[in-house]
């Protein structure tokens, strides 16, 4: 087996989309099953994205000429995050990801604070637990959203955001989780639907909308980021579900306002924090946290 870092390469791109989708699609014996989807343009560039600006965090191992496990991962001004940890099912068992995780941990030296979003899996929970993570349950709140229950009174504007806003997202970041997102804002504003922004003397705040889905929230205070949250799904295209994820405990004001607008919500997961208390409100980004 080799263990290689991943390069800023079209096809160590295309390998990595692969091998997660292979990792993370459900087991079926139906000769019949659809094709596996095909990347998005988003998973290509995450992919490459990383690679440029955490060549030590992300890593690829391959045997037989075929790749089995990768993880990419990213070190924000002290904050460590893993963004994607898979092996392949054919290969599972056999100390691979234990390998991968030792090279991203690697890439955490120095780094005081942690923070990680995964899926339900009992392997993940295992080893983000053994690597010092404190796990927080999840939910999402999904479905169509009921315009009658959007009751704001508009009293915090909110407005488009872009890169001239920059500095703005990565001053509410450093507050909330003690490091900027830096680089990725440019590759989300690329990538996602639309960023909204709130400045106002009682607090800022951004999110992130693609298509239905929240991609990631943050604000300085509840009140704010409701807000946020209501404009956003405000803005969600009619007949197109509605998707928030990562809420735990601390977001019970995001949980109100699905609740509000006739979301259903469900466990999903967890979030995973190290030497730090879970950002709030804050709605993490699975791939950027």
């Amino acid at each position: 087996m080799i263990l290689r870092q991943v390069r800023d390469t079209a096809a160590d791109a295309e390998l990595v989309s692969e091998l997660s989708l292979a990792a993370f699609a459900a087991p079926s014996d139906d000769p019949a099953r659809p094709p596996a989807p095909t990347p998005t343009p988003l998973q290509l560039a995450r992919t490459r994205h990383l690679a440029r600006t955490d060549p030590g965090g992300c890593w690829l191992a391959e045997s037989g000429g075929q790749a089995v496990g990768v993880v990419l991962s990213m070190r924000r001004e002290g904050l460590w995050t893993p963004s994607l940890f898979a092996v392949r099912p054919s290969a599972q068992g056999q100390g691979i990801g234990r390998l991968l995780f030792e090279r991203a941990l690697a890439h955490a030296r120095g780094c005081l604070r942690g923070m990680v979003c995964a899926g339900d899996s009992p392997a993940a929970a295992r080893r983000y637990r053994l690597a010092g993570f404190t796990l927080h349950p999840a939910m999402r709140l999904t479905g169509r959203v009921d315009r009658e229950g959007l009751t704001d009174p508009g009293d915090i504007p909110v407005h488009p955001g872009n890169a001239r806003h920059l500095h703005l997202l990565d001053s509410v970041d450093r507050r909330l989780r003690g490091s900027a997102h830096g680089p990725d804002h440019e590759l989300m504003l690329g990538h996602f639907e639309e960023l909204l922004v709130a400045d106002a003397l009682a607090g800022s705040g951004y999110c992130y909308r693609d298509g239905g889905t929240v991609r990631l929230l943050a604000a300085t205070s509840k009140r704010i980021g409701a807000r946020l949250l209501r404009e956003a799904l405000a803005r969600v295209p009619d007949g197109a579900e509605a998707r928030v994820e990562y809420l735990t405990a601390e977001q019970e004001w995001a949980l109100d306002v699905g609740l509000e607008v006739g979301l259903t919500p469900e466990t999903s997961g967890f979030v995973g924090v190290r030497g730090m208390r879970p950002p709030a409100p804050y709605l993490p980004s699975g791939a950027f946290l």
